[in-house]
């Protein structure tokens, strides 16, 4: 009796995927997304169709988008399963390059299996190959290798009996844990060869939780014992440790002000009586006030990223800074006293290691006096008639959304808005902000609602990022997937409007519509747009109407997209503009040092002032 079977490669690996199972009993690659080409269609398209039946493939409308929904739903089921995407030779690979830098800054899985040359080279060139003259074995996915935690080219169809369980060994490892890329030469897919029968025994991957070091953890809590006002900058490595209970009661117990970064943020309810609010650029008086009279820094799973720190102003220059993470690299950075290990497990051991240690009493009236201006800023518009900001759309979506909503974004104005006013329950917030790449929105949205079926998702979005991006509502559409879309319409890039303005000193150019060298203002028809893409699309006029159309989108089961237009104002989160309270630091980026104008040397005076505030790196 023989103890192989003979499959293409293609056929074997999606095999293969199929019994690669959590301990929950699901599959840990929750299915496949797919556009195919003639680097993908004749191998991984039949193979595909040949296993439909006990492995998922998801159509998307563009390769970046797709890989998107598939990064979002990874991230919404806390790196526990994730998807795979594939691509077509060319353009469909280098299309989901961004998409793997994106997976790779926030440290989720994602699996890519990208159509590759001819490993036999006889069709050379191949139709869309990218050749390098002095290189043979270059292609277009070698622009993978930097935004990969693995990478590897499937020239043989054995090679997949090793790449595959490495690329997922990587995916499920918590520290290093990011996109792997498979390169699979399109001629090979489609070569058979006597696989052993046991590779495709169903295996279960389950996620380990690291100890701390023990020396570690002994300096770590010394130094907590010896700090009087010590505050716990909470990032996404909380969450996708799971930690957020763990989180919650380690610093009632030791009566810690918690501040939590972008990807961190819901790790605690906004009600949670520690949870100060979002820290740094775009963070909350409460949050800011905390940590720049903090004696000790103790991060949690974050990478103190420049909108964390303020780009490394916020911190006294006498206070430590520890950093619990799960990965070496991480713990180092700005010159913390590392501890190494997983997020849960390490508060676990450090709140044992501090017995009844109290820090002093943090300032909860500032806490409160926050709170209420946030309500104050988000409260409904005296004037209906007036646009409204961006603050008051988020009021009125929070008025008129449950406890079951996750509000997600990725770039733009919303980001911070978001960070600094919404008020989550507990896991109520998805942002992609470790890249903050513009088009990630609506796919993310699909992705999200996948992991999160059970949950109302509410998709933050502004017109130009929905302008990059916008064609997976066909495919949410297609699959029955709802989600609330809130199409923020303030006729340009507003944001970066600000900063060009207001942050650096320039002039209003090339971002608002108004400000380009155009002849004709556009007048994009929002509604139209996405209700021709199967969508329920309504224009709100105002913010009660706003509130009214979220609710009745909860009965759909097609996407719906709100659009309603805005403001363009400045806005919490630049730091330099205060409605909310004074919580704004600085950010840094660069101002021209040279120029014809006052307004900009004045500009580049104030930002050396602000740069010599800066802790050095370690």
């Amino acid at each position: 009796m023989s103890n192989t079977i003979r499959l293409t490669a293609a056929q074997a690996m999606i095999k293969w995927l199929s019994v690669q199972m959590t301990p929950e009993g699901d599959r840990y690659i929750d299915g496949m997304w797919a556009i195919f080409g003639h680097g993908n269609v004749a191998g991984i398209g039949e193979a595909l169709h040949a296993y439909k039946d006990v492995f998922p493939t998801w159509r998307g409308q563009n390769e970046q988008t797709m890989a998107h929904a598939a990064i979002a739903y990874a991230k919404g089921k806390k790196r526990t399963r994730a998807m795979a995407v594939t691509s077509s030779i060319g353009p469909g690979s280098t299309n989901v390059v961004t998409a793997a830098a994106l997976a790779h800054v926030n440290r989720l899985p994602l699996l890519i299996v990208a159509g590759d040359v001819f490993a036999n080279r006889r069709p050379d060139p191949v139709l869309q190959q990218v050749e390098d003259f002095d290189d043979g074995t270059v292609s277009a996915n070698d622009c993978f290798k930097p935004v990969s935690r693995y990478f590897d080219r499937i020239t043989r169809p054995e090679h997949i009996l090793y790449a595959l369980p490495r690329a997922l060994r990587t995916m499920t490892d918590p520290a290093n844990c990011g996109p792997a890329t498979l390169a699979f030469c399109q001629d090979v897919q489609a070569e058979a060869y006597d696989y052993p029968v046991e590779f495709f025994d169903p295996k279960v991957w389950h996620i380990r939780r690291p100890q701390p070091d023990v020396d570690e953890l002994a300096r770590v809590a010394e130094l907590i014992k010896t700090a009087k006002r010590p505050v716990i900058i909470s990032g996404g490595g909380t969450i996708y440790s799971q930690a957020e209970e763990t989180l919650g009661a380690f610093a009632s117990k030791h009566n810690i002000p918690v501040a939590e970064t972008q990807a961190g943020k819901s790790g605690l309810s906004q009600s949670h009586p520690m949870n100060f609010g979002a820290s740094g650029v775009d963070g909350s008086a409460a949050a800011n006030a905390a940590s720049a009279n903090a004696d000790l820094v103790i991060g949690v799973g974050t990478r103190f990223q420049d909108f964390t720190t303020g780009s490394r102003t916020m911190f006294r220059h006498d206070a430590q800074l520890v950093s619990i993470n799960i990965h070496g690299y991480d713990a180092a950075k700005h010159g913390a006293e590392s501890l190494v290990g997983d997020a849960k497990v390490t508060l676990e051991a450090l709140t044992e290691a501090l017995g009844d240690y109290s820090a002093e009493a943090p300032d909860a009236a500032a806490r409160e006096d926050w709170l209420r201006a946030v309500d104050v800023y988000c409260a409904r518009p005296d004037d209906l008639a007036a646009l409204p900001t961006d603050g008051q759309v988020i009021g009125a979506v929070q008025r008129a959304t449950t406890e079951t909503a996750i509000a997600m974004c990725a770039a733009g104005t919303m980001p911070g808005a978001l960070k600094l006013l919404w008020k989550p329950s507990q896991g109520g917030y998805h942002m992609e902000y470790g890249y903050s790449c513009m088009g990630y929105e609506v796919a993310g949205a699909m992705g999200l609602k996948l992991a999160a079926p059970e949950r109302e998702v509410i998709c933050f979005v502004g017109d130009g990022s929905y302008m990059m991006a916008n064609a997976e509502i066909a495919s949410a559409v297609m699959r029955r997937i709802p989600f609330t879309v809130v199409l923020t319409d303030n006729r340009g890039y507003g944001c970066i409007n600000r900063l060009q303005t207001l942050g650096c000193g320039g002039e209003p150019f090339n971002n608002m519509y108004v400000d380009c060298n155009i002849e004709d203002q556009p007048q994009i028809d929002y509604v139209a747009h996405a209700a021709s893409m199967g969508a329920f699309a309504v224009k709100a006029k105002d913010t009660d109407q706003l509130e009214a159309e979220i609710a009745a989108a909860r009965d759909r089961t097609v996407p719906t997209v709100i659009v309603i237009d805005t403001i363009a104002k400045d806005f919490p989160g630049t730091g330099l503009e205060t409605s909310a309270g004074e919580h704004g630091f600085f950010w840094d980026v660069a101002v021209p040092e040279v120029s014809e104008r006052q307004k900009q040397r004045d500009y580049y005076a104030n930002y050396i002032e602000q740069v010599a505030k800066a802790r050095l790196a370690n």
